[in-house]
């Protein structure tokens, strides 16, 4: 009777585990990367089929053909904000990533069809953006398709697609400069002034240094020990070409860094002074 109760229960787990069925790992496992840009992000979201020794570009992904970008469903792409892509105008949204191999230039698309699998569904009158680029060859072999966002400013960047041994970039531009100059406008209308971020902002993106300047002075007025706003002085002087100058606001950075007992600012400053040797 033990032996039958025994069976049973057996026969009972593996009915189940049946029912339940097996995990595995996917043959193309998805990856979502999401990377800080301009005043948002931009997001990916798509599949990553391996080599596995098979010829990738003219074969696999046919020459000429339209291709899913790889794996599974449609590689989806999200700009939080209005941007530029490969030099058109895209709305801030999602959008399904799709392209064209050739040996010597790519067709990069973006389309509506979030709901299309790979290339079923696709309708080229939902296409927002088409444009061309070329790939670049790489000097070793990549395995793994990968996607990934490379060369970030606050401004640009590059969605990278890689495989095989060629890479291709896909620019994106955002225009944060009149929404950044805007925003800096209106609050320089009210009390309490944000001096040290206008300044930083007018210094990297290569705007109005004596305005940058004289900002910079407003808040180290206010804040009279904050080192890291005396080294911005100091930077900016740089640029400008006042090297005496900067050189003391760099001493008189290093000797509140102390103060503080923060060696990074410290040591950014030496660096600094001996640029200027």
């Amino acid at each position: 009777m033990k032996k039958i109760l025994l069976t049973f229960v057996a026969a009972a787990a593996i009915m189940t585990a049946q029912a339940q069925g097996i995990k595995t790992p996917a043959p193309s496992p998805t990856q979502t990367i999401k990377q800080d840009f301009a005043l948002s992000s931009i997001e990916v979201n798509y599949s990553r089929p391996n080599m596995k020794g098979r010829t990738v570009f003219g074969d696999l992904a046919p020459y000429g053909k339209l291709w899913r970008t790889g794996a599974n469903a449609a590689t989806k792409v999200t700009f939080g904000e209005d941007v530029t892509v490969g030099g058109v105008a895209v709305k801030a949204g999602t959008y399904v990533l799709y392209t064209v191999p050739n040996k010597d230039e790519w067709e990069v698309i973006f389309n509506k069809g979030l709901g299309n699998w790979g290339i079923d569904g696709y309708k080229k009158e939902e296409d927002v953006a088409r444009f061309k680029v070329k790939p670049v060859a790489l000097p070793s072999s990549v395995e793994t398709f990968t996607i990934q966002l490379g060369n970030v400013t606050p401004a640009t960047a590059d969605i990278q697609v890689s495989w095989e041994k060629t890479q291709i970039n896909i620019p994106v531009v955002a225009d944060i400069d009149s929404k950044i100059s805007k925003s800096i406008e209106t609050a320089m209308n009210v009390d309490n002034r944000p001096y040290f971020q206008a300044a930083s902002y007018y210094f990297e993106a290569g705007k109005d240094l004596k305005q940058a300047l004289a900002w910079t002075n407003k808040a180290i007025e206010n804040s009279p020990k904050a080192f890291w706003m005396v080294h911005l002085k100091a930077k900016i002087l740089a640029k400008m070409g006042d090297k005496a100058a900067a050189v003391t606001a760099a001493n008189q950075s290093i000797i509140l860094a102390k103060e503080a007992k923060n060696d990074d600012y410290v040591a950014l400053n030496e660096k600094l002074i001996a640029t200027l040797k």
